[in-house]
């Protein structure tokens, strides 16, 4: 029986010719690249993360790796300890030690590209209670790696898990393990919500003007100025998350994987009230060999503009060498782009590895 293939919304090719892998080759010995800048760390709040079950915090271990603690739950993203990809070695730490980690309940996959979906890092975070969450037909392999407890989604489908609401939504992106599998699994981000948020009222959505749609919006001194316009497209009456008798609830989170810049950025944030989001900026370089699968800094603001959050955390720059662009590059694309479009540097988190971001329910940062 023929293998499920599986494709992007608007049928985007990820394949390359022989030639374009040749000239990538060629390009990357050509030129030299400075790789001396390291992303800064600092020490983990271990102890208030392992007895933490009340706030919501995000802290980032490094690449697409987040300890996400929500609603009581120790949600892991993209879990990623290895100390190489391929021939080249781990540029810094992780934020955590993996013997640190506090015990797991969820951990959420990607997609199977090895930067993001780590055997040996997920059986040893793996207890009995852990659940893992994937794209729809890649459960069967994991199962082939005695990796078990798996839900698999399809984009828009979502779980419950505890009264936390987890929505697969689509990337562009491809994805493979081996030379016979290629898109024979799927690939997503994952929106975390409260269950019993009340949903958001259709119409409500303030559009950006159609001539530009980098036109910069008032921005707040800090993030949780309530008399300010905020950074993402909601109005300021739709800002909190609350339950039907009006209760203040946790954020809306949206954790992007790994994604070319597409429309469908738009559409998440139209069925959405996002909040927070972590956003992918590296991996970009060559722009002509990496760009249908791989945001540029420029393309990763635009998407978070689209999808409407109120705060940005950049990802998966700085902790592999997986193409021609570095950290230093990337963040002062960022930087440039930031100041470009008039977005307030409170829209834009910078983390270090080992940072946490504490958040309570009208999404004001209490402590980093």
């Amino acid at each position: 029986m023929p293998k499920v293939k599986y494709l992007n919304a608007n049928n985007t090719p990820m394949g390359k010719t022989l030639k374009e892998h040749r000239d990538r080759h060629l390009h990357r010995r050509r030129k030299k690249r400075d790789y001396s800048y390291i992303i800064p760390s600092q020490p983990a709040k271990l102890d208030y993360l392992t007895d933490n079950r009340e706030d919501v915090t995000i802290t980032w271990v490094g690449h697409s790796t987040f300890l996400v603690q929500y609603a009581g739950l120790n949600i892991l993203t993209d879990p990623i300890w290895a100390k190489r990809m391929g021939v080249g070695k781990r540029l810094s730490e992780p934020g955590i030690p993996i013997e640190k980690v506090p015990p797991v309940d969820l951990i959420l996959i990607s997609h199977s590209h090895y930067d993001h979906m780590h055997i040996a890092s997920i059986r040893r975070l793996q207890n009995p209670k852990t659940q893992v969450i994937v794209p729809v037909g890649l459960k069967k392999k994991l199962a082939r790696k005695q990796i078990g407890r798996c839900i698999e989604l399809s984009w828009w489908e979502d779980v419950v898990v505890e009264g936390v609401k987890i929505t697969f939504v689509p990337t562009q992106h491809w994805t493979r393990r081996t030379l016979f599998d290629a898109n024979t699994s799927h690939w997503g981000g994952f929106v975390l919500e409260p269950a019993e948020a009340a949903r958001v009222v259709p119409g409500k959505v303030v559009n950006p003007p159609e001539h530009s749609r980098y036109e910069p919006h008032a921005a707040p001194s800090s993030i949780d100025s309530a008399d300010k316009a905020k950074c993402g497209r909601w109005d300021d009456t739709l800002n909190a998350n609350v339950s039907a008798d009006g209760t203040p609830l946790p954020p809306t989170i949206y954790f992007a994987g790994d994604s070319g810049y597409f429309a469908g950025f738009r559409e998440i944030g139209d069925r959405f009230r996002i909040h927070i989001t972590m956003m992918p900026i590296g991996a970009y370089e060559p722009e002509w060999f990496m760009g249908p699968q791989h945001m540029n800094p420029e393309q990763a603001l635009q998407a978070f503009r689209d999808v409407g959050a109120e705060v940005m955390i950049p990802m998966h720059y700085g902790t592999f060498k997986l193409s021609d662009d570095t950290a230093e590059e990337a963040l002062a694309r960022l930087e440039a782009e930031r100041l470009r479009t008039g977005t307030s540097r409170d829209c834009i988190k910078l983390m270090i590895h080992g940072e946490t971001m504490i958040v309570h329910a009208q999404q004001k940062v209490i402590e980093t």
